[in-house]
C-alpha cells in the first residue's frame, strides 16, 4: 500500500513512522521547510521526503493520503486527490486503526489544552499507562508506533475532526462551541458546529459523551442527532439534567460515578476553569480513575503554559501570559477572571472575529488597550470609541514597553490576544515566550 503524508511536522512524521512500521510504501511531502529534528527522524528511518513543493506524480498515485490538519480541505492538491477518489484522512484517524487503547478525546473552542492536560495528570496519578497526544505532546501515531499505552488522552481540533471517519472516542468531551476559525469554514458558524460535533461520530452505548449544558449549540445538535452514548452534562449551577455542578462550596458529580470535593481545594480558579475541572473529573472517572486520584489531581494540577500564566511582577504591575487565547471567547474568560484594572494586549491575525462580545468587559475591566499586530485597523474600529488610553504596536518589545508606560501599580498587564499569532510570530508559543522573556528582563536581579 502506498501512503503519502502531506506535511512533515509532528503529526505527519509520526504517521510516516507508523505507516512504515505497518509495511506501507511511504512518501512525505511538505510545501514548506521541514524542521531539522523531523528531517533527522525521517532520514534515520530511510523515509523518502521532499520539501518546498508537492510533486504531483509522487502524490496522486497514492492509495491513501494522511494530511496535516493545517492544510485546508479546499487546497488544490487535496481537491485533486478527492477528485481521483483517493482517501484523505487525518493522522489520528490512521493511528487509531493500529491500537485497541481506550481513547479519551477532548475538543471545544476553548479549554482543550487545560482539560486534556488535567485528565492526563489525573490518570497518571491513578497509575494508568496513559499517553497524551493530538494537539499536545507527541503525535498519537508516533506513540502507537513506539509505545504501548493502554489509553490515550487526545486533544482534538476541528481541523483534525474533519479528517476522521471511522475513529471512535470511548470518552468524548465537548467543552463549548464558540466562533473560531470561521475563515476556514466559509464564515458559516454551522459548518464549524458540524465539525465539532464529529467527536460523537461512531460512539456506541458503551461510550460516554461529556458536554457543557450551557452551550447554545450542543443541546440543539443532540436533539437533531441523538447519541447512543451515556450523556453526562455539566453546568454552572444545579440543573435538572446536569450530572456535574457546583452546589454551595462543593463540586458535585452524579455520573458516570458519584464524586464530591470542596471547591476550595481546586488548584485552578475562575468560572471557566471550574467547567474544565468538572469535565476532567467526569472524563477521568469514566476512564477508570479512582476518586482519590481525581481529588488529588484536581488539587495539585499546576496549570498550562501560555494559559493565564503568571509571568512576573514588575514595579507592582502583574504580567500574565494568556497567549493561548486565540479567539474572542477565550479573551472573555480571561478578562472575566481579572480582579485588578487591566492593560489588555490584543491583536494578531484576525479569523473573522466579532469583538462585540468583549466590549462591555473591556469597558468595565480595562485601564488601557495595547494593539499588537501587523494590521490593527479592525481593532481601532472596535475599541478606539471606548475612550480608553491606547497604544498601537507591531512588535513584542514595543508592546511590552507601551504596557509598562500605561500600567499603574496594582494593575495587571494581560496578553490575551483574541487572534492567531502568525502575522508577527511563529506560533502562539513564540508570542507567549517573547512576552515572558521581556517581562523577565525587567525583573530585578535575585539576591
Amino acid at each position: 500500500m502506498r501512503t503519502v503524508i502531506l506535511g512533515a511536522a509532528e503529526s505527519g512524521v509520526g504517521a510516516a513512522i507508523l505507516a512504515q512500521k505497518k509495511g506501507h510504501e511511504v512518501f512525505v511531502s511538505d510545501m514548506g521547510r521541514i524542521k531539522e529534528k523531523y528531517k533527522a527522524l525521517l532520514n534515520g528511518r530511510y523515509l523518502p521526503w521532499e520539501e518546498g513543493r508537492h510533486t504531483p506524480e509522487l502524490i496522486l498515485n497514492a492509495d491513501e493520503v494522511i494530511k496535516s490538519p493545517g492544510i485546508p480541505e479546499n487546497a488544490p492538491l487535496v481537491l485533486q486527490l478527492k477528485a481521483k477518489g483517493i482517501p484523505v484522512i487525518s493522522e489520528i484517524e490512521f493511528a487509531a486503526r493500529h491500537t485497541n487503547a481506550q481513547m479519551i478525546c477532548i475538543t471545544g473552542s476553548n479549554g482543550k489544552t487545560t482539560t486534556s492536560s488535567l485528565i492526563y495528570h489525573i490518570l497518571r496519578k491513578a497509575g494508568l499507562n496513559v499517553g497524551l497526544a493530538g494537539n499536545i505532546g507527541r503525535s498519537l501515531a508516533l506513540q502507537v508506533a513506539e509505545d504501548n499505552h493502554d489509553c490515550y488522552v487526545i486533544e482534538i481540533s476541528s481541523f483534525q475532526l474533519d479528517g476522521m471517519f471511522d475513529f471512535r472516542a470511548n470518552v468524548a468531551v465537548l467543552l463549548n462551541i464558540t466562533p473560531d476559525h470561521l475563515d476556514h469554514y466559509g464564515f458559516c458558524m454551522q459548518n464549524y458546529v458540524d465539525s465539532k460535533m464529529r467527536i460523537l461520530r461512531n460512539q456506541t452505548a458503551d461510550d460516554t459523551f461529556i458536554y457543557w449544558s450551557g452551550d447554545e449549540h450542543i443541546g440543539r445538535e443532540l436533539e437533531r442527532h441523538p447519541s447512543p452514548a451515556l450523556l453526562c452534562s455539566f453546568a454552572d449551577k444545579r440543573e435538572e439534567q446536569a450530572v456535574g455542578f457546583p452546589a454551595g462550596d462543593t463540586l458535585c458529580i452524579k455520573a458516570p460515578i458519584p464524586f464530591e470535593m470542596p471547591l476550595a481545594e481546586l488548584s485552578l480558579t475562575g468560572k471557566h476553569n471550574l467547567r474544565n475541572a468538572m469535565a476532567a473529573a467526569m472524563a477521568a472517572l469514566a476512564a477508570g480513575a479512582p476518586a482519590q486520584a481525581v481529588r488529588e489531581g484536581l488539587s495539585d494540577f499546576p496549570g498550562v503554559e501560555h494559559r493565564l500564566e503568571k509571568a512576573g511582577t514588575v514595579n507592582g504591575v502583574h504580567y500574565v501570559n494568556d497567549s493561548k487565547a486565540t479567539n474572542v471567547d477565550a479573551c472573555y474568560c480571561a478578562l472575566d477572571s481579572m480582579q485588578t484594572p487591566v492593560v489588555l494586549i490584543i491583536g494578531g491575525l484576525d479569523k473573522g472575529n466579532d469583538y462585540s462580545q468583549i466590549i462591555p468587559l473591556v469597558r468595565e475591566k480595562c485601564r488601557a488597550v495595547v494593539y499588537l499586530g501587523a494590521d490593527n485597523a479592525k481593532l481601532h474600529e472596535h475599541f478606539d470609541g471606548l475612550g480608553l488610553p491606547m497604544a498601537d504596536t507591531h512588535s513584542m518589545p514595543d508592546c511590552v514597553a507601551a504596557c509598562a508606560r500605561l500600567a499603574h501599580e496594582g494593575d495587571t498587564v494581560l496578553l490575551s490576544p483574541c487572534c492567531a499569532s502568525f502575522d508577527l510570530f511563529r506560533n502562539m508559543e513564540d508570542r507567549g515566550d517573547q512576552f515572558k522573556t521581556l517581562v523577565s528582563g525587567m525583573l530585578p536581579p535575585s539576591r
